[in-house]
């Protein structure tokens, strides 16, 4: 699920406001049963966003090839 600034900030607010419901952009309405599930809420999609971005912004990795010759000892 990607998340979206417009979830936390739906989140942030009803904590703000000490309101239990939410009603997100996309029509999902969530209950929660106390300011304290709303916080952890918040909390975790403020981690997977970070976790996304960084995902998003990270460089590929260069491959690195190595050869070794052990070669044979020839007289």
């Amino acid at each position: 699920m990607a998340v979206s600034q417009a979830d936390i900030d739906a989140l942030t607010s009803a904590i703000a406001n000490g309101e239990r419901s939410v009603s997100f952009r996309d029509g999902r309405q969530v209950q929660y049963h106390s300011p304290q599930d709303l916080i952890a809420a918040r909390d975790y999609l403020v981690r997977l966003k970070a976790d996304e971005d960084a995902v998003a912004t990270r460089k590929p990795r260069r491959r690195a090839v190595r050869l070794y010759y052990a070669g044979r000892g020839f007289r």
